[in-house]
């Protein structure tokens, strides 16, 4: 590790390859963060991949201080080796999923030889992709570590939240997103962007509750799941927004939906969940959604209503070479759940009495 008396917050932001600049190394710090350079499956705009690499570059320009969870990055923050073969292996199977999509799309049969067979190698790349990203958050959680992902699209976090099942009992995901990515085997493709909390509820058991927040695009199908699914529970955009117009204040309305969560929660937090301007190349944007100050007072109020953030991740960041915004809102983002997430594992009281 780098010496951490020597690092200055408030110097230059340090371009050494790791997300803030931080001169943390996975086992000095208390929070170690995962990257999936991974779309493989997008089924509109691709770049998330890059995501990761994007997030780094911008994040060293943030400034350190945070009045939310002050100091809390002195803990350690750092940054897991980034495993390139993933992305290497997205690049060679979008160009199968591609082809599947387009088949599809166009009217063609699911049954068709080729169409099959390639569903099958990128369905197969996919499961490799979990197995890796749940064997390296296995790795870092066994070590005590708090470890959050950065995506790549929004399939890349089953294998953290699979390592998380394997370690705790109950848990709740707070799902900020404009779709509800209840599809089951969106396009033939088993762990597709849209099917991310499908497969969660089928294959992670410990997850007794998701509570999705901002959602706003979604299909008849996942709409009756979620109403047949008592573990699912809804805050659809619309409805937040109905609530608001008639008086309802937004903390109100946080404080309802943090009541939804039990005491241990991730956050998956899939950036097109904010309003369009704060993500314009995420890979499906939809008009409407949280502003980005809304996005943090609902992190915050979980935080502060005394639950703890065992684990989180930041998808759907799709870099632009023309504008800088998306990474520099992923940035913000993951340094807020950094924050938050460190401040909910200590042993500090929660703030109920008076906020």
């Amino acid at each position: 590790m780098e010496d951490s008396r020597l690092f200055d917050p408030d110097g230059v932001g340090v371009d050494n390859g790791t997300y803030f600049g931080m001169p943390y190394t996975p086992d000095d710090a208390a929070l170690v963060l995962i990257s999936a350079p991974w779309d493989a499956t997008v089924s509109y705009g691709a770049g998330t991949a890059y995501g990761p690499d994007a997030i780094i570059e911008a994040s060293t320009q943030l400034d350190f201080y945070d009045p939310l969870s002050p100091d809390a990055w002195r803990r350690g923050i750092a940054t897991a080796d980034i495993d390139y073969t993933l992305q290497e292996a997205s690049q060679r199977l979008r160009s199968d999923a591609e082809k599947v999509i387009r088949h599809l799309e166009q009217g063609g049969s699911p049954d068709d030889d080729s169409i099959t067979r390639k569903l099958r190698r990128v369905n197969e790349g996919s499961a490799a992709m979990n197995a890796n990203i749940q064997e390296q958050a296995r790795h870092w959680l066994e070590k005590g570590k708090l470890v959050g992902l950065v995506g790549g699209d929004h399939s890349t976090p089953y294998g953290l939240i699979r390592a998380l099942g394997e370690r705790h009992e109950r848990f709740g995901i707070l799902h900020i997103d404009a779709h509800c990515d209840l599809r089951e085997a969106y396009e033939g493709f088993e762990h597709s962007h849209a099917s991310i909390m499908y497969n969660v509820l089928r294959d992670v058991p410990q997850a007794t509750k998701i509570v999705q927040v901002g959602i706003r695009d979604y299909s008849s199908k996942e709409l009756d799941l979620a109403r047949a699914t008592p573990r699912v529970e809804q805050f659809d955009d619309l409805t937040l927004a109905a609530e608001e117009y008639r008086g309802q204040t937004w903390d109100a309305q946080c404080r309802r939906i943090a009541d939804r969560l039990p005491e241990k929660v991730y956050v998956s937090f899939d950036i097109d969940g904010l309003t369009p301007e704060h993500c314009p190349h995420t890979g499906t944007p939809v008009p409407g959604g949280l502003s980005y100050n809304k996005a943090l007072w609902l992190l915050e109020t979980v935080a502060r209503t005394g639950r703890k953030i065992v684990g989180f991740d930041v998808v759907e960041v799709s870099p632009s070479p023309e504008e800088r915004l998306d990474a520099i809102t992923g940035a913000r983002v993951l340094w807020k759940l950094c924050g938050l997430a460190l401040k909910s594992n200590t042993a500090e009281e929660p703030d109920n009495a008076n906020n």
